[in-house]
């Protein structure tokens, strides 16, 4: 089933089916395409950081820091950029692993929104892993590559992404 907007972001009245769905009042079109997203592997002294989530969708589920990309925003700079504003450490990417695409469950788009997001691998810089931020994260930890936790999230990609950069199956050097 695809993804269903009820309502205009520009002015709050209802839709018409589309696609485009398309605001009867003000004209404002609605394009239901997936998002991109970036995450970051993070790996310093053969440990990977993994960010347990403090909301939905996944809450409480381990997860590789990242989000959604800023109009303009190069993926790397967006897996960068997140993993500061989420963990409080500076990254450096410096390898590409690879897309996967998974289904976000969004309260506001019924039933949910394709996400494609790309991963890379990352090395820590610098930074206070205290100042984490409590609002996208409640917890994070530094894991042996064999005492992964249950849980991963997504349940569907992760555990796929860490294997790929547990094996080296990576894109070497910074794209």
């Amino acid at each position: 089933m695809a993804p269903e907007v009820r309502f205009c972001s520009t002015c709050g009245a209802g839709l018409t089916t589309g696609p485009p769905v398309t605001c009867g009042i003000c004209g404002t079109s609605h394009w239901l395409n997936p998002k991109p997203c970036a995450n970051a592997i993070i790996v310093r002294d053969d440990k990977v950081l993994l960010t347990r989530r403090a909301h939905p969708p996944w809450k409480d589920g381990w997860c590789a820091p990242g989000g959604f990309c800023e109009i303009g925003e190069h993926p790397i700079e967006t897996a960068e950029r997140e993993v500061l504003e989420e963990t409080g450490l500076r990254v450096s990417v410096t390898a590409y692993i690879g897309v996967w695409v998974e289904t976000y469950l969004d309260e506001h788009v019924t039933p949910a929104e394709v996400i494609n997001v790309a991963y890379y691998r990352a090395v820590p810089l610098g930074g206070d892993e205290s100042a984490f931020d409590p609002q996208e994260v409640s917890e994070l930890r530094w894991f042996d590559w064999d005492e992964l936790p249950a849980g991963l999230a997504p349940p569907t990609t992760l555990a796929a992404v860490l294997a790929a950069v547990r094996s080296g199956r990576v894109l070497p050097d910074r794209p």
